[in-house]
């Protein structure tokens, strides 16, 4: 079983959540045009109230200091896609490994969570890096800090972990090992809804 703490376990919303929530996606929205450029909020709105399952994943987003906002739209699958959106890694994800495997191998020290496991009990997909790099285009992030993004099987195989960061405006992708933690790293995730 893996360890979920910082991530509500009760999927149950109040009344009132939904709507402060779509109160501040939607504010958010208008006030950051340059990220969803020919996208309209009443057709977001409209996939959001026909998915409501999909807004307690985007309450524990925001309640993570995520700041989701809608990056895309996916015309295949008519899908919108919201993304992490925070100037920064999400407070409420930082000082966590790679994954529960390292999690588990840790023997000292060990940090509250890992990356997948948290992505995983909020309902979230970890970036990747290429999908790292497309928010990077949209505005500059993480400048003070840095993000797990997904990692290929050969690299985790040997015991590592990949994560990014923008500093002298060039997105960076290093390696680690995957059971390491800091303060000032943790992960955005992305939500198709």
């Amino acid at each position: 079983m893996t360890k979920v703490d910082n991530i509500s376990n009760n999927k149950e919303l109040s009344l009132e959540q939904p709507e402060e929530l779509l109160s501040v996606l939607k504010a958010r929205y208008e006030n950051n045009m340059h990220r969803h450029e020919g996208l309209e909020w009443a057709k977001v709105q409209a996939k959001l109230d026909a998915n409501t399952e999909k807004l307690w994943s985007l309450i524990e987003m925001e309640r993570t200091g995520g700041e989701p906002d809608v990056v895309g739209y996916d015309e295949k699958k008519d899908e919108y896609i919201f993304c992490d959106c925070s100037a920064e890694s999400p407070k409420g994800r930082r000082s966590i490994c790679y994954d529960h495997e390292a999690l588990e191998a840790r023997k000292k020290h060990k940090p509250e969570n890992s990356a997948i496991n948290m992505a995983t009990a909020m309902g979230i997909e970890m970036l990747t890096e290429q999908q790292y790099r497309e928010l990077q285009k949209l505005e500059s992030f993480d400048l003070k800090t840095s993000s797990w993004v997904q990692t290929p099987e050969d690299v985790r195989k040997l015991g590592g972990a990949l994560f990014c960061d923008c500093r002298y405006g060039q997105v960076f992708v290093y390696h680690n090992g995957a059971d390491s933690y800091y303060g000032a790293r943790g992960f955005r995730g992305s939500l198709r809804v």
